[in-house]
């Protein structure tokens, strides 16, 4: 990825706290810290990555970058009419226009789609909210979307419980795709799929990227998945980015030892080929009270007493890989090689 290229969204110092509400009025005793100061840039037409563990902030990162949610910090530049705008500026009211140009892939394709209404109505919403179509041409653009997705216009009757999982997720990203929009954020797209189907959607996802120039920040907890899709990966860790870096390069040469410990996990395709999995100990801190220093420190086996201390910022160690690590450049790590 290179600098030439013109970023579309540049999230900084991000944060989102919720708060901890006890007694009968309800006193603020404290903060969750889901989401304590993320900073990450996306480039025209690539796929980010962002991959952790369940809990570290990824979804809620996700809903922040679309102003889902009004962040408590931080600020969200996105790229409209060819000027970088910050959307956490930007009134509720005003933010319609933006909303054509960002939109959602939601995990859960069964929770997803209203049951009491037909795919037609389904998809045809965005349309009809922005004003952009009716009658006839309302219903053609609608087939158009399903065939780009892979499924018939005689499906536009039919209510969602008449389809597979697989299927329900292609209607979900017909409604996505049905504004045009610049930037999609997919939401872990095929955690709720069958693996045999995950391929398909996928790859439809990247057919769709080519043909329309897509930008996507694509969420999943499956290193798998992200690598086969992503052009830069960016990794979390109680609602901080530890590593950010090409794909390939951190798949083969990670420069944190949280990164280094996620690919351990990944089962190797060639066979006789093992993997040295590295299970760390303890559980994940409570976000409400992240530890002092490096918030990876009390799980880690490479920590030294300043670990524990001073907490390292997250700064470039190579051509567009950044770590947050003390000993980034001592630590000889383990990637995938195959």
């Amino acid at each position: 990825m290179t600098e030439s290229r013109q970023k579309i969204l540049d999230v900084r110092n991000l944060k989102m706290h919720f708060p901890i509400r006890k007694g009968l009025l309800r006193r603020t005793v404290g903060h969750v810290r889901a989401v304590d100061g993320v900073d990450l840039h996306v480039y025209e037409g690539e796929t980010l990555g962002l991959v952790g563990e369940s809990g570290c902030g990824k979804t809620t990162t996700g809903r922040l970058i679309l102003r889902a949610m009004q962040p408590t910090e931080g600020e969200i530049f996105f790229r409209h009419n060819d000027q970088m705008i910050d959307i956490t500026k930007v009134p509720a009211d005003q933010m319609k226009p933006l909303r054509r140009e960002m939109q959602i892939i939601f995990q859960d394709p069964f929770s997803s789609l209203n049951p009491r209404m037909t795919v037609l109505d389904i998809i045809s919403e965005p349309l009809v909210i922005h004003g952009m179509a009716k009658g006839d041409d309302l219903r053609g653009q609608v087939r158009e979307l399903l065939e780009m997705v892979g499924l018939r216009a005689q499906h536009m009757n039919r209510y969602p419980y008449a389809f597979s999982g697989g299927q329900r997720q292609r209607l979900g990203i017909a409604r996505a795709l049905a504004l045009r929009p610049k930037l999609i954020v997919a939401d872990e797209p095929v955690s709720a799929l069958d693996v045999s189907i995950q391929a398909q959607v996928i790859n439809l996802l990247e057919d769709l990227q080519q043909e329309f120039g897509l930008t996507y920040v694509f969420i999943a907890h499956d290193l798998s998945v992200v690598e086969h899709i992503s052009d830069r990966v960016a990794v979390m860790y109680l609602g901080t980015i530890v590593e950010l870096a090409p794909a390939t390069e951190l798949y083969r040469t990670p420069l944190h030892p949280y990164t280094e410990a996620l690919l351990s996990a990944v089962p190797r395709t060639k066979p006789g080929r093992k993997s040295n999995r590295i299970v760390l100990v303890g559980d994940v801190p409570s976000p409400a009270n992240p530890p002092t220093g490096c918030r990876f420190h009390t799980r880690c086996p490479y920590q030294q007493p300043i670990c524990g201390e001073d907490e390292p910022a997250l700064r470039e160690l190579g051509d567009g890989h950044f770590a947050a690590c003390h000993f980034a450049h001592e630590l000889t790590l383990t990637g995938i090689d195959e």
